[in-house]
């Protein structure tokens, strides 16, 4: 009997520190399902800059932080940061309307605009005297596929814009975390829900800002 009690007592310091960890993880368990939910929102939003024109979201990324003065805003600050962000939206709706062609000519790859009619309309008026006129194609007529991909392309922007870091600041500024857990889930619902229509409905144009095809 008496060799019974030290046995019980080393138990229980054996358990206790396995006891203690629980009792304080409970506590901390908020701070690492916020970072998982920013961290989401930040690998989505990349996920769907892929689809978008690079020359758009790369103006965004570079004048933001200026536009915005990093966050702190006055009512000037945020004209020029509203107009820098529907300037963006726009240039990835009229983007995506955009195909390229290589020049059999000058071997020199030339954007235009497709039409209804499946001609290109150039987007530059340099041609060479030598060069044909611009292909006229079923591939580059005008489909709903590309108005799709249009619209697709302006929200999917004004959703990843609107949760940038200074446009918020600037916008809206959040002191409540469960209001930042929402504002960063929002881009993973447009990540998910952007992500499901460019695959079910991918895009076979080259245009400006997108990589470039092999005729």
């Amino acid at each position: 009997m008496a060799s019974s009690r030290p046995v019980g007592d080393a138990e229980s310091q054996a358990q206790a520190p396995l006891l203690a960890p629980n009792g304080g993880g409970a506590q901390t368990s908020s701070a690492p399902t916020t970072t998982t939910v920013v961290g989401r929102a930040l690998s989505s939003t990349a996920d769907l800059a892929k689809h978008l024109p690079t020359g758009a979201v790369l103006a965004f990324e570079v004048l933001s932080p200026s536009f915005t003065a990093d966050g702190s805003c006055t009512a000037a600050n945020r004209a020029l940061t509203a107009c820098l962000i529907a300037a963006c939206a726009l240039c990835c709706f009229l983007l995506s309307f955009t195909d390229s062609y290589r020049d059999p000519a000058t071997g020199a790859v030339r954007y235009g605009f497709v039409t209804p009619s499946g001609r290109l309309l150039l987007v530059d008026g340099g041609a060479a005297a030598s060069s044909p006129p611009p292909p006229r194609d079923a591939r580059y007529r005008l489909t709903a596929r590309d108005v799709m991909h249009g619209v697709l392309s302006f929200v999917v922007f004004l959703a990843v814009a609107m949760v940038d870091r200074n446009v918020v600041a600037c916008f809206y500024p959040v002191e409540s975390a469960s209001v930042r857990q929402l504002l960063a889930a929002v881009p993973v619902a447009a990540g998910a829900a952007g992500s499901f229509l460019f695959a079910m409905f991918p895009s076979t144009r080259h245009g400006i800002g997108f990589p470039v095809g092999s005729t």
